[in-house]
């Protein structure tokens, strides 16, 4: 490895490349609306997901400087580059403000629209990371707003209208996913670890709550805007997909349980069924929209 490559990798691995799939939630908008194979919107979505990753890098590396004290009484977290010294906090802001106004510009350049969601997404994370993220609730709230204005993003960039249905999915659905992400924070490094001061805020019984009240109405909302999406087919295949949605979500369910939903990246890409049960779901989906 070259002296070059060493200096650039502690400010590659503060981006958390690990992370990106998240900002394939960019895609889904488009997917569910049948668009993509349009050159022109392919294009523009491609340009919207590359500019929602670089942004959110923007964010990842804000968060480590904020948050360096916390990280450093994390197992795991601690050898984070900025945590453990070998990127200074310095440089972490010059490359967030730098790779912030790359995606935003970015984002002008596919729709200016695009850009003023890109831009209440970085003041929602800034916000997060100075004040919101010891608000009990608002906290929950705020992450998973990031993944709703992911999606946001996708719709935008596409220029296709976001039916009550998908926002409802898409809210409940990361709210699933951030609640469950605390509840196994909690049980990992218990509420007086001092990695997280909201978790102290916390119970377990709580939490449990917020995600399987989330679960539920992601649920709801999936089977009605499937059963609500129009089809001249004889099968009704996004009907179908309610099937390996459920599973897919009961499944994840079991991770979060057990306290291993701590990175949810992580926890969906090491369960081959999960990851199964993902292909089936997008793939009835996609020959609901595409192939009906």
């Amino acid at each position: 490895m070259t002296t070059s490559t060493r200096r650039r990798a502690p400010l590659l691995r503060a981006t958390r490349p690990r992370q990106w799939t998240k900002n394939l939630l960019v895609l889904a908008a488009p997917l569910a609306a049948g668009v993509l194979t349009d050159g022109t919107v392919l294009r523009s979505v491609a340009t919207a997901l590359v500019a929602f990753t670089v942004c959110a890098a923007a964010v990842y590396l804000l968060n480590d400087v904020v948050d360096v004290e916390d990280d450093r009484r994390h197992p795991r977290k601690r050898h984070r580059p900025v945590a453990s010294g070998e990127l200074s906090a310095s440089t972490a802001v010059v490359a967030a403000a730098v790779l912030a106004v790359a995606g935003v510009g970015l984002a002008v350049a596919v729709r200016p629209l695009l850009a003023v969601v890109l831009l209440v997404y970085l003041v929602v994370q800034v916000s997060y990371a100075y004040w919101l993220k010891d608000q009990p609730v608002l906290d929950l709230a705020v992450v998973s707003s990031g993944f709703l204005l992911r999606a946001i993003a996708g719709g935008v960039a596409a220029d296709v209208p976001l039916s009550q249905w998908f926002l409802l999915v898409a809210s409940f659905g990361s709210l699933f996913m951030v609640a469950g992400k605390r509840y196994s924070e909690l049980l990992g490094v218990g509420a007086d670890g001092g990695t997280r001061p909201s978790l102290a805020l916390y119970s377990e019984s709580y939490l449990r709550f917020v995600w399987s009240t989330a679960a539920a109405v992601a649920v709801t909302a999936y089977s009605l805007w499937a059963f609500e999406i129009p089809s001249d087919a004889t099968v009704n295949w996004q009907a179908l997909s309610i099937a390996p949605f459920v599973l897919g979500m009961l499944r994840y369910a079991v991770d979060i349980d057990r306290g291993l939903a701590g990175e949810p990246e992580d926890a969906v890409m090491r369960d081959p069924v999960l990851l199964v049960l993902a292909a089936v779901w997008i793939v009835l989906f996609a020959v609901g929209v595409y192939v009906s």
